[in-house]
Parts: structure tokens; sequence; C-alpha cells
């Protein structure tokens, strides 16, 4: 069956020429996305697809955010240059990449919004992706809703992407995240927080059609499934007196666990079959996309994708639930350009 990779990433060559103009090289993960390579050398990164059968991409730009590197026009320039690159490899490459996944300058939510719309109507974006927080701030504030209504109104997902860096510190007593906790707990965690404060803000019941497609199988949440309902969330006011979150769970028509379950989520686990047996079974299979994290990990990706496959072929699930996984969620959720 064909796999269409939904979540993996890419700089198109003008993109990335851009941010290293823009990015210190010692900046927010500049070490590592500098040395994959198949990040932008498209020989390499074909020689790889072709070892992997019937096999596409639906790419998004990889971290770190765009305005992480620029900033106000700056970042606005950089964001048109990813989508316009991204746009001239879907159409140059219709065999290889079958849609792409918009960027956006969000410091400036309008014109983060007003490029949302650029890329969808004028280039043909499938969607587009944002990072759990904006240089700190959460996304439930007022100031990002018109993005998620825009979103809602085109009938197309958002990418959640997770961001935190080291300097995140895991104690009020030091000053960094050590042994890249930041990343392997941090970065899981940083997703679970992100989709609890969409659902606490009511996003669901305001946007009932929103897609929002979180990377890595949703994070800590399908692990915690035990907290999110009557055993936890549901009981807010018991822990604590606060009395903005006991607002925010009466003002819920449903309860949390179930808006937990109205996320989409890829299967980027890095071959954790019982963890992707975990999601799957959290969020359903109808909910699940098939994704890989390619290019990162070794042999500049193979692996990542190898294992990602691996992972869904032998998780305990029936193979209609794996064509789900591997083609089908991708071709009703997206706007790709695939023969029906």
């Amino acid at each position: 069956m064909l796999k269409i990779d939904a979540f993996c990433h890419i700089y198109p060559k003008g993109f990335y020429d851009r941010m290293v103009e823009h990015a210190s090289a010692s900046g927010y993960l500049q070490r590592l996305v500098r040395g994959v390579s198949t990040l932008w050398d498209l020989e390499k990164r074909f020689r790889i697809m072709d070892t992997l059968g019937a096999y596409v991409q639906v790419p998004c730009l990889a971290a770190p955010p765009i305005e992480a590197v620029a900033t106000g026009p700056q970042g606005v320039e950089l964001a048109r240059a990813a989508n316009d690159g991204m746009a001239e490899l879907v159409d140059r490459y219709p065999d290889r990449f079958v849609g792409f996944v918009a960027s956006l300058p969000l410091d400036d939510v309008e014109a983060a919004v007003r490029e949302a719309e650029r890329a969808v109507e004028e280039l043909g974006a499938t969607g587009v992706q944002i990072f759990t927080n904006v240089l700190g701030k959460p996304l439930d504030q007022p100031e990002f809703l018109p993005l998620f209504e825009r979103m809602a109104a085109y009938d197309l997902p958002i990418w959640v992407h997770p961001t935190r860096g080291q300097d995140q510190a895991d104690y009020p007593t030091e000053n960094r995240s050590k042994y890249d906790i930041w990343w392997a707990l941090g970065w899981p965690y940083e997703t679970g927080v992100f989709m609890t404060r969409m659902v606490f803000s009511g996003i669901f019941d305001r946007l009932p059609n929103l897609k929002i497609i979180t990377h890595h199988l949703g994070g800590i949440i399908p692990y915690v499934e035990g907290r999110l309902g009557w055993g936890g969330l549901d009981r807010i006011g018991h822990r604590t007196d606060s009395a903005e979150d006991v607002e925010a769970r009466r003002r819920l028509k449903r309860s949390p666990h179930e808006y937990f379950r109205m996320f989409y989520a890829d299967t980027a686990l890095f071959g954790n079959v019982p963890g992707v047996e975990c999601g799957v079974a959290f969020f359903g299979a109808e909910h699940v996309l098939f994704g890989s994290d390619m290019p990162f990990g070794p042999e500049e990706g193979a692996m990542y994708v190898r294992e990602a496959i691996r992972a869904v072929e032998n998780m305990t699930a029936s193979l209609e639930d794996k064509r789900k996984i591997f083609e089908e969620n991708a071709r009703k959720l997206l706007r790709l350009r695939l023969p029906r």
C-alpha cells in the first residue's frame, strides 16, 4: 500500500540559505539542522526515498520556528521564501511531494494569517505548521484565534511541532536543561501542555471542525489518559482552588478527555511499537497519520522512516486500520496531488 509521510521535514534551498544569513550558528537548534544535509540535499533524499517502495511525502519545515530565527518584516520574508520554495518542490517533483505544509511568522499574527491565506489560496498548501508556543507565549491567547478560525474555515489542518530549548531548566536552581532532557522529555511534555491549554480554552466548542495534527503521537497525552478524565481533569478544583481553572472546566460542554481525542497525531515515535499502539488506542485509527520525522536520526534519515514503517506494520491492528494510517486518512484529511 502507498505510504504518505505526513510529518516529515525539508528546507527548500533558498529558504535554507536565508535562514543561515539570519541565524547564528550557535542559535537554537542550528547545530542540529545545519548538520543534516538531507534537509536540503534532494539527491541524497531521493536516494533514500527510492529504497522505500511506494512512498511519498507531505513536507513541512523543521524546527526552529520562523520567529525564533527572525521577527518582524524579516520573519515575514523568511516565511514567504519557505512557502514559495515548498510550492516549487511540489510542482517540480510531483512523484515525490504530494503536498506541503506552510510556515508562518507567528510573532505577527495578522501577517501570519495573511501568509496562511496566500499559501493556501495561491500556492496550494494543504495546511499550516505552528509550534507549541510563540517565543514563550501560549497559543490559547485570544490574539491567535484568527489563525485557528481561518484554518477551520478552510477545513484544513494545523500541524503542531514541539519547541523547547535547553535554556528552560528542569530545576529552578539551575540555568539549563542537562543531558538533552529538554528534547527527550521536554518536547513530549510541551506537546501535552499545548493540547491541554487548547482544550480548556474551549477552542473545540467554538470551532468543532478544527483539525490539529500533533507531532510524535500527541506527546505524553496517550500515556497519561487516566489523568485526563474522571480520574483527573474532570475534578479541577479538588487539588487547588483557582477560580480561573474551575470556571474554565465549567465552560466546557464535554469531559476534557473527549476533547483530547479530537486531536490528530502522527506515528513518529522512532520505531516504538507499544507507543504507537498506545497512541492509536487513544486517538483511534481514524485520527492517526503516518509520519516519520525524516530526515533526522541515523543514516541521514533513512532509519527513522524504516522504523516508522516497521512500527505500524508490526503493531496490533487490523490491515484496514494500518491502511487508514499509511494512506487513507491523509487522502481524506489533506488536499493532496494524488490520483484518486
